[in-house]
């Protein structure tokens, strides 16, 4: 019988080992903040530098004054805000080399904000009395200032339109790159913040209610809410794979969850103080300021049964 009980109890024991979640954590001094997914590698925002990691280590090193919010890609280009300047810069994603500083104007003095690409565009909340800017990547200049509710500084763009919430009003927005106009608006919960659109839906960190808002971006209109914690504090947020995936600051790192049923399918790691979060079909990568690292998380599916 003791033999029995050990030929069970080992392959059992190897199943769960097998089913844990692995994170890999490497060390990255400074101030690792806001990510951007490029190929293999990720971008991230340090003080007074943007640096391009791998799992194996540091790949590019890059001096800014201040680079402050969330990155955007483009075919050839890193688009990297600076909230000492004020400006926009554009980086040469292969030589690591700024090729092009615009004057914008930055909205978000603190630095929680959005760059995004889309429509053929780069945007970014250029004034908190609420003004987006539209950059054109290839004369390197603005070409459309946006009028929206003060304190528009978060953006996403997917579902073929710019999104921009406003934290102070409480409100998302829906604007029409073909027109640059609002053409659809709705109330948020309470302090709402970062957003990201895919997996059918535009999604919100509501943050003082700790809630995350699905928003449905033909009707605009908020179709869904789950509670995660009291609060959410900054943090990030991102879709892939069926699911949204939100770094968190209390209880844990990482929160997933099933972006048909809005079920909590996982909660991830230590509490690490605030960061980023970034989905790709192999791994998830988190980055942890107060703990001067970035994490990766491989197998997405395997996170989140």
């Amino acid at each position: 019988m003791p033999y029995l009980r050990l030929a069970v109890l080992i392959p059992a024991a190897f199943a769960l080992l097998a089913a844990a979640p692995f994170e890999q954590i490497i060390p990255v001094p400074g101030f690792a903040d806001f990510l951007t997914i490029d190929g293999n590698s990720v971008w991230v925002t340090n003080k007074g530098r943007v640096e391009r990691w791998s799992r194996r280590g540091k790949l590019a090193t890059v001096s800014m004054r201040h680079p402050c919010g969330t990155m955007a890609l483009t075919a050839d280009a890193l688009w990297v805000a600076d909230c000492d300047d004020k400006t926009l810069s554009r980086i040469d994603r292969r030589t690591a080399r700024i090729i092009t500083v615009i004057a914008t104007g930055i909205a978000a003095a603190d630095g929680e904000m959005n760059v995004v690409a889309g429509a053929r565009s780069v945007w970014l909340a250029s004034a908190a009395s609420g003004l987006i800017s539209r950059i054109d990547p290839a004369l390197g200049r603005v070409n459309a200032r946006i009028t929206v509710a003060p304190g528009s500084n978060y953006l996403a763009f997917g579902h073929g339109a710019l999104w921009a919430v406003s934290a102070s009003k409480n409100l998302i927005q829906k604007i029409d790159p073909a027109t640059n106009r609002v053409i659809g608006q709705t109330r948020l919960g309470r302090q709402p913040g970062f957003l990201v659109a895919g997996e059918g839906a535009v999604w919100v960190q509501e943050q003082a209610d700790g809630t995350v808002a699905r928003v449905d971006p033909a009707r605009v209109t908020v179709s869904g809410r789950i509670k995660i914690d009291t609060s959410l504090n900054y943090g990030d947020i991102d879709t892939g794979g069926g699911k949204i995936w939100l770094r968190t600051t209390a209880r844990q790192s990482l929160v997933v969850i099933d972006a048909t049923t809005l079920a909590i399918r996982a909660r991830l790691g230590a509490v690490t103080g605030s960061g980023a979060v970034r989905y790709t079909p192999t791994g998830v990568w988190t980055s942890a300021h107060d703990r001067q690292s970035l994490s990766w998380w491989p197998d997405p599916a395997r996170l989140s049964p």
